[in-house]
């Protein structure tokens, strides 16, 4: 890296420059991420450009990415060729591009799911978890869990308490199936689906849906915001 501009920095001043703490900047020279510093004859630290570039783009995908797989990408720049590095992106990419197609089909699946009217119901329309589970396309132990987490909770029939899912139990299986398609984690479903279950306020998944399409915004923005950096890193090797 020795194309880039070096200016003398201390490790306060990658810090501040950076929006990270010292010891944080010093955990990340210590984990690869940004690249050995040299040293002064007392012992301290001297930093160059090259970590301030590093420490920026981990940064930004660290929001983007992840942290893991943000040091595997900033250590690859480091280490490995740019074709390596190129992939990395572009698997981070496609990653974030099936996101929002999955979530707009759960805005889609949820808003007609929760239309549905359940009316005439006999206890031949309930359903087995193995029925239930093929129907949606999900293990079986997808629905157990969901039932041990208070998301979709089915009858239990004597004498062995089997599950069945009547239409209504089954209708809140399929809302969380479409939630969880879009990235919906366990707990934040935990505390919208006792709302669902009272009336299916269709406001109520339309705002969960927001906040993960505002999550996906940001990581794509946070991945945009990391190419400059990465790109610095990257030119300056000549590669």
């Amino acid at each position: 890296m020795s194309t880039l501009k070096s200016p003398s920095l201390r490790t306060a001043d990658v810090a501040r420059l950076a929006g990270y703490s010292v010891q944080q900047i010093r955990n990340l020279e210590r984990e690869g991420v940004l690249p050995s510093a040299a040293r002064t004859a007392s012992g301290h630290r001297i930093y160059g450009e090259p970590h301030l570039q590093s420490a920026l783009a981990y940064r930004a995908l660290a929001t983007a990415t992840g942290p893991v797989e943000a040091k595997r990408i900033v250590r690859t720049v480091h280490e490995g060729p740019a074709a390596e590095v190129l992939a990395l992106l572009d698997a981070a990419h496609a990653r974030l591009d099936r996101e929002r197609t999955d979530l707009v089909l759960a805005k889609e699946a949820t808003a007609a799911i929760s239309a549905e009217p359940i009316a005439d119901v006999r206890p031949s329309d309930s359903m087995s978890v193995s029925e239930l589970a093929a129907a949606l396309g999900v293990r079986p132990s997808a629905l157990r869990h969901w039932d041990a987490e208070g998301l979709a909770v089915p009858d239990r029939v004597p004498p062995r308490g089997a599950r069945r899912y009547s239409p209504a139990q089954a209708r809140d299986a399929r809302i969380v199936h479409q939630l969880r398609s879009a990235g919906y984690r366990i707990a934040p479903l935990r505390a919208l689906m006792p709302s669902l279950r009272s009336g299916y306020r269709r406001d109520d998944v339309e705002t969960a849906l927001a906040a993960r399409d505002t999550s996906i915004a940001a990581r794509s923005r946070a991945l945009l915001d990391a190419a400059a950096p990465l790109g610095t890193l990257l030119a300056a090797t000549g590669r």
